[in-house]
């Protein structure tokens, strides 16, 4: 890796190529994840939608923005305290999302349907709270996405004691072609700059998403999606939406 290449246009030119191959190497999983998505759509079911650290960044791409689907919830390690009583001060802990528990105590605090779906995201894919929270929701009955780079998580040590990893549970993974450690460009010397997975993670949730909403647009069924709050009649026109699932997508302010 030469010095000229760690630059604006550098990390550009090598980025969109690993968004444009994966528009291709991706094709088959997108679709086997449209259908999953749009078989929970149809059955009144709710994506629920878990990631750690960065990865809730494309957790947000999933669940409750402007053009994407109604039905979806956002998971959190937050929601220990926002919905079940903890001190604030228990998200302190760095390695809170390694304690074994977490996961089936987020899941509880979620209360999801049979019908749910789950979309798993992680980079990794080998944390406790990641993998229990996969195995949870297998456990449950429910069907499970999973976002994960398979390149990382094929070059790490499983870090639950299953020795399971998030793609081994999942019913279909997307490969977000990360390198191991996420960040794309090498460094004279050692260490790389610039994470790449949560560009190509969003490229394979808004595909999933696309190809979810082409599948019930061919079956006649028109895809319960967000406007923008910031047009006229977009706020009261998504709350209107919302009433289908009452008590079971919540949305805060953060």
């Amino acid at each position: 890796m030469s010095v000229e290449s760690v630059s604006a246009q550098g990390f550009a030119q090598q980025s969109l190529a690993v968004l444009q191959q994966i528009t291709e190497s991706a094709r088959a999983d997108v679709a086997r994840a449209a259908e999953l998505i749009a078989d929970c759509v149809r059955a009144d079911g709710v994506i629920q939608a878990f990631g750690t650290g960065h990865s809730q960044a494309m957790v947000l791409e999933v669940a409750g923005r402007a053009g994407g689907l109604v039905p979806t919830n956002r998971l959190s390690i937050a929601d220990l305290v926002l919905y079940g009583g903890d001190a604030p001060s228990v998200l302190d802990d760095p390695l809170l999302e390694r304690q074994p528990g977490v996961a089936a105590r987020l899941y509880d605090l979620a209360a999801p349907r049979p019908q749910d779906l789950f979309v798993i995201i992680s980079n990794s894919g080998v944390n406790t709270v990641i993998v229990e929270m996969a195995l949870q929701a297998k456990q449950q009955g429910h069907k499970l996405l999973a976002i994960t780079s398979l390149a990382h998580t094929r070059a790490v040590p499983a870090g639950h004691p299953s020795g399971k990893k998030l793609a081994d549970l999942a019913d279909v993974v997307l490969d977000n072609a990360a390198p191991r450690g996420d960040a794309l460009l090498e460094l004279p010397g050692g260490g790389a700059v610039c994470a790449l997975s949560t560009l190509t993670g969003v490229m394979l949730v808004q595909m999933a998403v696309a190809e979810a909403s082409a599948v019930l647009l061919a079956a006649g069924e028109r895809p319960p999606v967000y406007v923008s709050a910031n047009v006229p009649g977009g706020f009261e026109g998504n709350l209107e939406l919302e009433k289908k699932y009452a008590g079971r997508v919540r949305r805060t302010a953060s």
